[in-house]
């Protein structure tokens, strides 16, 4: 029983916590500096350029949805350095939940694990339906058409209502698919995550210098649309709008942090993954969004698949099909390491009494959480099948800029709270970097629609019910207050 809602873990606890233990088998190291890259890649470039990107062009930042890209990068750049500290600190697979239960306690650790499950969960749904308009795209090139009622997702209220005769199964299937491999194995899981990777960035390559080719320079101009009378509806406020929400795109890097159990050396290679993964992404997102905006006028990207627009501009049907293909690869990427994270969280979870031993049940022939990487499988295989992707999108943002916010004031406390601990890499300039993280994060959160707010505050009630009622009560921890 937690005798206090701010009792915290002592580092010393969490290091070395989860390998196995008498309870049952722990995680197995497979994973290297290229994998663990690999796996920010394969989570970063995704939606963000093969989906979101077109929707925040058109509707919020114009040209101008480049800034908003670098804002986004430069917010996340801040976070990963933090990240990298924190990782390389406490190398557990709990990632931010981890980290906030050893520096601002337990009620807080809940909060943001909470959070995280919507920011995985729902991030998953969400490539999930994009997923499935690319692959509706490809095979409609190839003359191939699925029922409408088979491909498009409702409105939240017709799914509650339980309307028949539309659900999105390709979406589902998907996640249904990627969950089997992640339950196989994380070696396994890694090869074909390693493999897809490859074929995004040529993917991402190919729009570059494609697209370059026939930029239309008159397209950037005015490059920041004058304001339409309302906030976040272009000029300045639309582009804190657009960075705001293809904050989503950025996502994927402190999914790495979560693999730190199952890696090789985690103090060295972990803050490595985390920035070159980081690194890599953040240039080419820039490419691809000036490429996007110059090649067709940016009113017309509001799609679900907007490089399918340019590649159509471009007048190269072969690529297109390549093209099109190429990104499901990319896109099925992102699901994977999505799901993968969202279990390694609800494990640390568990491990701590926070939710059902289920969920940090140890499968003893593959070492994954298999038990429950098929529950979330199936829980995001139905979100995905009935929701639209606009809803999801919004959510998953608003929850990783906070879960973001508190990993930078995680890495402040901790320097106060333990100076003397070896740290295998330090975050430069704090705590004033840290502190600009946060501030960061917290200007792209007031960039969101209120509604948005409203739905993570329903979010967070719903959580702090749960904590009340049965977290609290099953807390086991060994740390102080």
């Amino acid at each position: 029983m937690a005798n206090s809602f701010l009792t915290r873990k002592t580092i010393e606890d969490l290091r070395g916590w989860g390998d196995g233990d008498a309870h049952g088998p722990g995680f197995t190291r497979s994973l290297g500096v290229v994998s663990l890259t690999a796996l920010g890649i394969g989570a970063i470039i995704g939606v963000g350029i093969f989906v979101l990107t077109g929707a925040a062009a058109a509707r919020y930042a114009g040209p101008a949805v480049v800034l908003s890209f670098a804002l986004a990068g430069f917010a996340c750049a801040v976070v990963a350095l933090c990240y990298a500290e924190l990782a390389a600190l406490i190398p557990v697979s709990g990632s931010t939940y981890s980290y906030v239960y050893a520096s601002l306690g337990e009620i807080f650790a809940w909060m943001i694990g909470w959070d995280l499950v919507l920011e995985y969960a729902m991030a998953a749904a969400t490539v999930a339906v994009g997923w499935s308009g690319y692959l509706v795209s490809l095979l409609n090139n190839l003359g191939l058409h699925l029922p409408p009622q088979f491909t498009a997702p409702p409105g939240a209220a017709t799914a509650v209502a339980g309307v028949v005769g539309v659900v999105n199964v390709p979406a589902a299937a998907i996640v249904a698919i990627i969950t089997g491999l992640l339950v196989m194995g994380t070696k396994e899981s890694a090869r074909v995550n390693n493999v897809m990777v490859g074929f995004k960035l040529a993917v991402v390559l190919i729009v570059i210098v494609a697209g370059g080719l026939h930029i239309v320079p008159a397209h950037w101009k005015p490059f920041i649309p004058p304001n339409g009378g309302e906030f976040g509806h272009f000029g300045f406020s639309g582009v804190l709008r657009g960075a705001a929400v293809v904050f989503f795109a950025y996502i994927g890097f402190d999914a790495v942090s979560t693999a730190a159990q199952e890696a090789h050396e985690p103090q060295r290679t972990v803050p490595i993954g985390l920035i070159a993964s980081l690194t890599i992404c953040t240039v080419l997102y820039i490419a691809v969004a000036a490429v996007l905006t110059g090649v067709v006028p940016y009113q017309s990207l509001n799609r679900p698949d907007p490089i399918s627009a340019v590649i159509d501009v471009v007048g190269l049907p072969w690529l297109a099909v390549a093209v099109k293909f190429a990104i499901i690869a990319g896109l099925t990427t992102v699901i994977l390491v999505l799901l993968f994270g969202q279990a390694r969280i609800l494990y640390a979870m568990a491990k701590d009494g926070f939710l059902p031993p289920f969920f940090s049940r140890i499968h003893p022939r593959f070492h994954t959480p298999a038990a429950s990487q098929i529950l979330i499988g199936l829980a995001v295989a139905v979100v995905a099948g009935l929701f639209p992707i606009d809803l999801l999108g919004e959510l998953v943002s608003i929850g990783t800029l906070a879960a973001f916010a508190l990993v930078c004031m995680a890495v402040i406390y901790l320097r106060r709270s333990h100076p003397d601990t070896p740290r295998p890499f330090r975050v430069p300039g704090s705590p004033a970097l840290p502190i600009v993280g946060v501030l960061s994060c917290l200007g792209l959160m007031l960039g969101l629609p209120w509604q948005t707010w409203t739905r993570l505050v329903v979010w967070l009630v719903i959580g702090m019910a749960l904590y009340l009622t049965y977290g609290h009560r099953h807390a086991r921890n060994g740390g102080s207050s």
